[in-house]
């Protein structure tokens, strides 16, 4: 579905072809278990509760919008990935999706590696205690500042991203007296079935080296020539919110044409692969995404196959969930403001966050559900747009949602789903306060990342 381009975003009001609407879901008040975390469910009363706290305790005490994120659910993922891929493998959480001091320590307690991309996130990681050779430090252009404290600190890997950084990283690592293991990033032609965006192995973008043309073949080359250096293997990423594993079936044909191609060159197997991340999640009811073991047996079977056709030993595999660990074990909580009927269009309900706290929606045109969680009703179901505060046409959080006639400000409304890169992205625009993130589990709540305030906010302001 396309829009037309406007300087403040969709053009407003924009109203989607005809038959795109499904019937209204039977019953409002159900919550589908494939977009919800687990302990989410509705009470005898009506109202929502998660890990044993209902939302209306929550909004009183934490405030609203806040993200409210499952530990029992985010823990027990963690769990699933770790069992489905077991000891010969390696799963490293994308920190990119949310990454705060309390995830690095449940991450380290449930046995997982950590993923992360730029010397913030490389410092909360270690602050938080994670050994650093459980850590891999990606990134399209790291500064020297950031490759050197990850030579220091002693991460398992980087994964280096263009020509400059090989020599880079094998400059740092010499001089700081080391060897310092590495992958190497390559594009491999492949482009996911998603928003082009976030479609990251096609050959024109920034991410890794083209297999096309040579220049994967001649960093690796490069990287196998400097002393500073370790040559672990290759990394490919297909690209984002991936539903099947078709693409990473060519993905991983390439990369093996590529390890043997440095066998029969080099005279050197590597022993690793890295199939990057981008599993999809159910942010709705149309979506079904596949479960841990589903997708290891499938990416298990792929390598085997292409490396017995190649002759080549099967190298250990690496992936890097991130969304698909902590999407579904949050939603975030927001409060009704304001209602608008337009008649014969939709109804616009208006909550106290927006764009500021999930700017997905206006970015990737993605979609989400949204409930009436404070108490339950029989009213019929409404079509709505639930929107922001912001002052945008295209602060939109849920572009097309049934939502019961009877909302009314005051309610409490959740988005499920929004666990990665919702806090992440979130901004301070309009000089929002960026909202808290709520940790609960066994009917207890705390905070790990707390939410700004208008002290925050004026700071940085040295003018």
């Amino acid at each position: 579905m396309s829009r037309s381009a406007h300087p403040a975003g969709p053009r407003y009001a924009d109203v989607l072809p005809e038959g795109h609407y499904v019937a209204p879901p039977t019953d409002l008040n159900e919550l589908d278990p494939r977009v919800w975390s687990r302990t989410v469910a509705r009470g005898d009363d009506g109202v929502v509760a998660v890990g044993g706290m209902d939302v209306k305790r929550l909004a009183e005490e934490f405030g609203t919008p806040a993200y409210v994120l499952d530990e029992d659910d985010f823990r027990a993922r963690c769990r699933a990935w770790r069992d489905a891929f077991g000891t010969d493998a390696d799963v490293f959480y994308a920190g990119k999706a949310f990454l705060s001091r309390a995830v690095v320590r449940w991450l380290h307690e449930e046995d997982l590696n950590l993923d992360v991309c730029s010397g913030g996130e490389l410092l909360t990681a270690l602050d938080a205690g994670m050994p650093a050779e459980r850590i891999a430090l990606h990134g399209n252009n790291k500064s020297t500042d950031e490759i050197t404290r990850a030579v220091e600190a002693g991460v398992g890997r980087i994964v280096v991203d263009s020509f400059q950084e090989i020599a880079r990283v094998a400059h740092i690592a010499e001089r700081l007296g080391k060897r310092q293991r590495v992958l190497i990033r390559v594009t491999v032609g492949v482009e996911a079935h998603t928003h082009e965006f976030i479609a990251t192995a096609h050959e024109d973008q920034k991410f890794g080296l083209p297999l096309a043309g040579g220049q994967a073949a001649e960093a690796v080359r490069r990287a196998l020539k400097l002393d500073g250096l370790e040559l672990l293997g290759i990394h490919s990423h297909i690209g984002s919110q991936i539903f099947d594993t078709s693409g990473f079936e060519v993905a991983a044909h390439r990369v093996i044409g590529l390890l043997r191609q440095i066998r029969d060159e080099h005279g050197v197997e590597l022993p690793e692969i890295d199939l990057g991340g981008g599993l999809g999640i159910a942010y709705t009811s149309d979506d079904d995404p596949s479960e841990p073991h589903q997708i290891a047996t499938a990416l298990r079977e792929i390598v085997t196959r292409e490396c017995a056709a190649a002759g080549l030993a099967v190298p250990r595999i690496s992936v890097e969930p991130g969304r698909a660990i902590v999407g579904p074990t949050a939603f975030t909580l927001y409060e009704v403001g304001t209602t608008k009927e337009l008649p014969g269009l939709r109804t616009y309900v208006s909550v106290d966050g927006g764009m500021s706290d999930n700017i997905r929606t206006a970015l990737y045109d993605a979609d989400y559900s949204v409930a009436l969680v404070s108490r339950a009703s029989t009213a019929e179901p409404m079509l709505t747009r639930v929107v922001g505060k912001h002052c945008e046409s295209g602060d939109i959080v849920v572009r097309d949602a049934f939502l019961p006639a009877d909302v009314a400000p005051g309610d409490l409304l959740a988005v499920p789903a929004t666990g990665a890169y919702c806090r992440s992205m979130a901004s301070n625009y309009n000089h929002a306060l960026r909202p808290p993130v709520v940790a609960v589990r066994d009917g207890a709540a705390r905070v790990i990342v707390r939410r700004e305030t208008e002290e925050d906010l004026l700071r940085l302001d040295v003018g």
